[in-house]
């Protein structure tokens, strides 16, 4: 199973879209519940 976290700019339409076609992807994104939060450097 393939896990992504998006960076916190990329537009929340990608991620949602990504979420509804590919159901079986784990999708998050920075500043979620359980996520880093806006604005922490790797």
């Amino acid at each position: 199973m393939l896990r992504y976290l998006m960076d916190e700019n990329v537009n929340p339409v990608y991620i949602n879209q990504l979420r509804r076609r590919e159901s079986d992807l784990i999708i998050r994104a920075v500043g979620e519940p359980d996520t880093p939060h806006k604005g922490t450097f790797a």
